[in-house]
């Protein structure tokens, strides 16, 4: 008797492996049985950076509302599993598949077949290149490194000197931001003494930065960070030097951190894009493109092979001047949040 339990035992474990061992390891929302849905396939770089949590809740949160059905995937920051992960989702029959490309010249192939299977395909803030997407959806990047070089501009000497710590080559909205702040800091003489791109937004590269900056001069006036989180690290290399609040730093995303660095004057602005927004339209857009609606986005862009429909949201440069009127009032982060290490200014 004892026998016959141990290998019934046994034959439950092993039934139990292979079962685990067939459970994919992917981030699903919704029902696979719910045939009668709309199937969006939503694959995302990482969850690194802050925001992009918050991008994804609205845009299941969304698109659940509007009758469809989304499985996210999460690549991790290989580009190589963001591949194999898009092809899962063509190989399950999505009917769009909206990306944040790890790497926009990796995706063209994978694109391309996912479009040869009939899917829609959503470039989602950044551009995907020669790929021919149906719909680019992201914020004006241009204007974000015009506001930045615009910051630095009105908060450092004439003919100051500027480091400048750009996100990765193969984000194409880094050229983008880059191409804008050259278009403004050009006009001026401000000298750019250092410049770096951070492969994988690796915030670690700015800490670098700073001190390969102090190399090169014992003082500078400013310094251009691709995000808020590259600015963490910026500020600290500077806490360090006795420098934080004496050198203008400037990010993008106005995550919670960099907001309150702003209101400490430790930063000196982050640009804030209405996330919420964007993620909205782009489970809109995303419904629409599976019920085979036409789209009117406000704008096109050239990506590198073809003009594609984009849909371009203009950012905010927030400082300690509006910060609680855009950030606080408009129910990005509370005044507890914000203010929470200059508890002084909480409003009553």
């Amino acid at each position: 008797m004892k026998k016959v339990v141990l290998i019934l035992n046994l034959f439950i474990c092993l039934t139990f492996l292979v079962c685990c061992s067939d459970v994919d390891n992917r981030d699903m929302v919704g029902h696979e049985d719910d045939v009668d849905k709309i199937k969006i396939g939503l694959s995302f770089d990482s969850y690194v950076i802050e925001r992009w949590e918050r991008d994804r809740d609205v845009f299941v949160s969304t698109a659940n509302e509007l009758g469809a059905h989304v499985n996210v995937q999460s690549a991790n920051g290989s580009a190589e599993e963001q591949v194999a992960q898009i092809e899962y989702l063509i190989e399950n029959k999505m009917d769009v598949i909206v990306i944040i490309p790890i790497d926009f010249d990796l995706l063209k192939d994978v694109v391309s077949t996912a479009k040869a299977n009939g899917i829609k395909v959503i470039a989602y803030d950044r551009l995907i290149k020669n790929a021919d997407v149906d719909l680019y959806i992201s914020f004006d990047n241009k204007e974000v490194g015009r506001l930045m070089a615009t910051s630095l501009i009105e908060n450092t000497p004439e003919h100051g000197k500027i480091s400048a710590i750009f996100g990765p080559k193969s984000d194409n909205n880094v050229w983008m931001i880059e191409e804008g702040f050259n278009e403004i800091i050009s006009k001026t003489n401000r000298e750019i003494i250092y410049k770096d791109y951070a492969i994988g937004w690796l915030a670690e590269t700015a800490y670098s930065a700073v001190n390969k900056t102090l190399e090169l001069t014992e003082e500078f006036d400013g310094m251009l960070c691709g995000n808020d989180d590259l600015a963490s690290q910026a500020v600290l290399a500077l806490s360090e030097h006795r420098m934080a609040g004496k050198v203008s730093v400037v990010g993008q995303d106005a995550e919670l951190r960099a907001c309150q660095r702003v209101v400490e004057g430790t930063q000196t602005m982050t640009v804030y894009k209405p996330i919420e927004k964007l993620a909205k339209r782009a489970a809109e857009y995303a419904v629409s493109l599976a019920k085979g609606e036409g789209i009117e986005a406000t704008d096109i862009i050239f990506d590198g092979t073809y003009y594609v429909p984009y849909e371009k949201l203009e950012p905010i440069a927030v400082t300690k001047e509006n910060i609680d009127e855009v950030i606080i009032e408009g129910g990005f982060h509370s005044i507890e949040e914000v203010y929470l290490n200059v508890p002084e200014k909480i409003k009553k």
